[in-house]
C-alpha cells in the first residue's frame, strides 16, 4: 500500500473481528509456537547460576542487539497478557508538526500524480494497476489458506492485473467498476464497526478519492484484525507467561551475562537485610548460635517487592525483570502515597472531631472521597500539595458544618476550623509526626 505509515502492527496478516473462522489460522501458528518453544526446567536455570561469577568475556554489538530484541518481544507479550485494555491504535502525529506536514504533502503529491494520469488523454493506468494489485493482496490476506476458495478465486479473477493491463491497453478498463467490487468485498470481510466506513466509500464520487479512502479503511481493517488476534492470544499468553519470560531471560543471560545485574543487586540487598534481621534476633545474650541463620526465599522476595513501593525512580533504575511493569509499579507507589496522606487526614479528623462525627460513617466516607479526588495527581511536579491540603481542610470543615446544621447542632467555631486546616496543611512536610507515624505503621 502506498505510504502505509499510519499504524503499528504486531504482525502482517492478522484476523478481523467479523470473521471468527479466521482465528484457526492464528491457532495453527500458535501450535507451531508451542511445539518450537523449549520448556524451561530447573536444569536449564542452573546453567545461568550467578552471572557475576562467570569469567568475563567480550560482548559483541550483535549479542547486545539480540538481547534487546528478545526484551522488546517479551515486553509486548507481557503487556498483552497483563493489560486487558491493550490494543493497537493509529499513530496520530501532532497536527502542525513537521512530520505531519511532510506526510500530508507527500501523500497529496502521490494522489495528485494518480489523478493527472487518469485524466490524461489517453489515460495512463500504470499506478492504478499497482494499486489494484496491492489491494488484491490485502484482501487475500484476510482469507485463511484452504478456505474461502470461492471468494479467493473471485478476487484473483476480478483483480487480475494482467487482464486489467490488457484492458487498459485497449481503453476498456472500468476503474469505477473495479472500485465498486473492492468496496463490496470489503463489506463482506470487515468487522461490523467498519460498516459505516465502507458505506461512505460508496457515496464518494471522485475515483481517486475513492481509492484513497479504500486504503484508509483497509488500514483500519488490518488494525481490527491485529486487535482480534491480540484478544484471542491473551488467554494463552496469560497461561504461558511465566515459562515464556523465564525462557527469554535465560536466552538474554546467555547472550549478555551482565543483563540482569540490577536484578541480582536488588535481591542481594533484600538478602542482606533479612540476614541482618535474623542475626539480630538469634544473637541475643545467652542464645546458642550453633547454626547459620536460614532465609525463606518467599520472605526475601516479599521484602524486595515491598521496597518497590518506596522506589526512587528518578535516582534508581528498576531491576531488569520488572521493566515491563514500570508504569504499573509507579502507579502503585503513587496510589500508596495518596492513601498515606488520606490516612493522615483521617487520623487528624478523628482526633479533633471524633466526638462530633462518631456514629456518622457516611460523613467519614464522604470526607475520604473528597480527599481522594483533590489529591489525584499528587505525584506530579506541578502539584502543590500544601495548597491542596488547605483546600481539603476547608471542604472538610464545610461538610462537617453542613452535617451539624442538618442535625440541628451548632457548627464548628472559627478556632477549631483554623486549627484543623492548619494541621492538614502541616502534613505537607515529610517530617510531620503524624505522617512519620503512618509511614512506620
Amino acid at each position: 500500500m502506498p505510504f502505509n505509515g499510519e499504524k503499528q502492527y504486531v504482525g502482517e496478516d492478522q484476523p478481523s473481528d467479523s470473521d471468527s473462522s479466521r482465528f484457526s489460522e492464528s491457532m495453527a501458528s500458535l501450535s507451531d509456537y508451542e511445539c518450537s518453544r523449549q520448556s524451561f526446567t530447573s536444569d536449564s536455570s542452573s546453567k545461568s547460576s550467578s552471572p557475576a561469577s562467570s569469567p568475563p568475556r567480550v560482548v559483541t554489538f550483535d549479542e547486545v542487539m539480540g538481547a534487546a530484541r528478545n526484551l522488546e518481544n517479551m515486553t509486548l507479550v507481557h503487556e498483552i497478557a497483563v493489560n486487558e485494555n491493550f490494543q493497537l491504535k493509529q499513530d496520530a502525529l501532532p497536527e502542525n508538526s513537521l512530520a505531519s506536514r511532510v506526510k500530508r504533502i507527500v501523500h497529496q503529491a502521490y494522489w495528485d500524480v494518480l489523478e493527472s494520469e487518469l485524466n490524461a488523454e489517453p489515460p495512463e493506468y500504470d499506478h492504478a494497476i499497482k494499486l489494484f494489485e496491492e489491494i488484491r493482496e490485502i484482501l487475500l490476506s484476510f482469507l485463511i489458506p484452504g478456505s474461502g476458495n470461492r471468494l479467493r478465486n473471485q478476487i484473483c479473477e476480478v483483480l487480475d492485473t494482467d487482464l486489467i493491463r490488457q484492458q487498459a491497453e485497449h481503453g476498456a478498463v472500468d476503474i469505477q467498476g473495479l472500485a465498486n467490487y473492492i468496496i463490496s468485498t470489503m463489506g463482506k470481510l470487515c468487522a461490523p464497526v467498519r460498516d459505516d466506513d465502507v458505506r461512505k466509500l460508496k457515496a464518494t464520487g471522485n475515483i481517486v478519492e475513492v481509492l484513497r479512502q479504500i486504503f484508509h479503511v483497509l488500514d483500519l481493517m488490518n488494525m481490527d484484525m491485529a486487535n482480534f488476534l491480540i484478544r484471542s492470544f491473551r488467554p494463552h499468553f496469560q497461561r504461558q507467561l511465566v515459562d515464556y519470560e523465564r525462557t527469554k531471560f535465560q536466552e538474554i543471560l546467555e547472550e549478555t551475562p551482565s543483563a540482569l545485574d540490577k536484578t541480582t543487586k536488588w535481591i542481594q540487598e533484600s538478602v542482606n537485610e533479612e540476614l541482618l534481621a535474623v542475626s539480630e534476633t538469634t544473637l541475643t545474650p545467652g542464645a546458642k548460635n550453633s547454626s547459620k541463620p536460614s532465609l525463606s526465599p518467599t520472605l526475601v522476595l516479599n521484602n524486595s517487592y515491598l521496597k518497590l513501593l518506596q522506589w526512587d525512580y528518578q535516582k534508581k533504575e528498576l531491576p531488569e525483570t520488572l521493566i515491563t511493569d514500570e508504569v504499573r509499579l509507579q502507579e502503585l507507589r503513587e496510589k500508596l502515597n495518596q492513601l498515606k496522606i488520606i490516612a493522615c487526614l483521617s487520623l487528624i479528623t478523628n482526633n479533633m472531631l471524633g466526638a462530633i462525627i462518631e456514629g456518622l460513617p457516611e460523613l467519614a466516607d464522604k470526607l475520604k472521597r473528597i480527599s481522594a479526588v483533590l489529591l489525584e495527581g499528587m505525584n506530579k511536579e506541578t502539584f502543590n500539595l500544601k495548597d491542596v491540603l488547605n483546600s481539603v481542610g476547608v471542604q472538610t470543615c464545610g461538610e462537617v458544618n453542613k452535617t451539624l446544621i442538618e442535625r440541628g447542632l451548632s457548627t464548628l467555631n472559627a478556632e477549631v476550623q483554623a486549627n484543623l486546616v492548619g494541621q492538614f496543611s502541616s502534613i505537607e512536610k515529610e517530617d510531620n509526626p503524624i505522617r512519620s507515624l503512618i509511614v512506620l505503621a
